[in-house]
């Protein structure tokens, strides 16, 4: 693994930066082409984009430090100017907080403008994982002799181990759902339907991941992701039948997804 790519007199370039650049830069673009197709400022995007990266970030330290509560109040300064901590939940818990603040405040229908986001976000979420893997930060499964297992002598926290690639799992998983999303974006869809669908598939993903992770279980056999996992798909269910209803109720007013101002 790559941890730090290059140097540029005392700056160093790491693998992660600039995968975390390129999960912005390459959404910002795709959604900015979604927003002109629609009519909206494409300005918008960078906003949405920006607020989700803000967003993720502080829900991702929150996150990492309540899991870590007694450490943190013996010695807060470890915990808050870390390199460490960005936990993969608490990221999508707050970038997904602010997406929906951000597209609050401009007063605009937040189901039908995540559905836009939706596929985005997992693509942003794929290269954060590929930045993962090539820092070697410990985000890996146990000991495995299968053919594609992995060691990770130079990550952030190395081991010559072969082991469970897990973020290659997620990887796959995420791009993958990437890709179905933005298969059907052209499609006459309710507000909201690709919002559910989205929280849906990652909570799966993750669960299955987290299947070949040696995270601590802490109720009914499952790890906390898990368990959050399985909310995700709750809230991702409840949605999906939701606006299927509706849409099935309001089927003779015309297309729900052209409502773009419902909320």
């Amino acid at each position: 693994m790559i941890p730090e790519l290059f140097k540029i007199g005392p700056l160093t370039i790491n693998s992660f930066g600039v995968m975390a650049m390129l999960g912005f830069l390459i959404p910002t673009l795709l959604l900015r082409k979604e927003f002109s197709r629609f009519k909206y400022d494409p300005d918008l995007a960078n906003g949405i984009i920006i607020a989700a990266m803000i967003g993720g970030f502080v829900g991702a330290r929150i996150y990492f430090i309540a899991e870590r509560w007694d450490g943190f109040l013996a010695n807060p300064g470890d915990y808050l100017f870390t390199g460490a901590g960005l936990v993969w939940y608490g990221g999508l818990i707050g970038g997904i907080l602010g997406v929906y603040l951000y597209v609050r405040s401009k007063k605009i229908g937040f189901p039908f403008i995540f559905d836009l986001v939706a596929p985005t976000i997992a693509l942003g979420q794929t290269f954060g994982r590929v930045g993962c893997l090539l820092s070697g930060d410990g985000d890996y499964g146990p000991p495995t002799d299968l053919p594609w297992a992995m060691s990770f002598p130079q990550g952030i926290i190395p081991t010559n181990e072969l082991v469970h690639p897990t973020p290659i799992y997620d990887i796959i998983w995420l791009f993958g759902t990437f890709l179905f999303l933005w298969s059907i974006r052209k499609k006459e869809l309710p507000a909201g339907f690709k919002m559910g669908l989205y929280l849906v598939l990652v909570g799966v993903g993750r669960i299955l991941t987290e299947l070949f992770r040696t995270t601590p279980k802490i109720l009914v056999g499952l790890s906390a992701a898990q368990l959050i996992s399985v909310l995700f798909i709750a809230i991702g269910g409840i949605i999906l039948f939701n606006v299927t209803s509706k849409r099935k109720a309001k089927k003779s007013s015309g297309p729900i997804l052209k409502d773009v101002q419902a909320s």
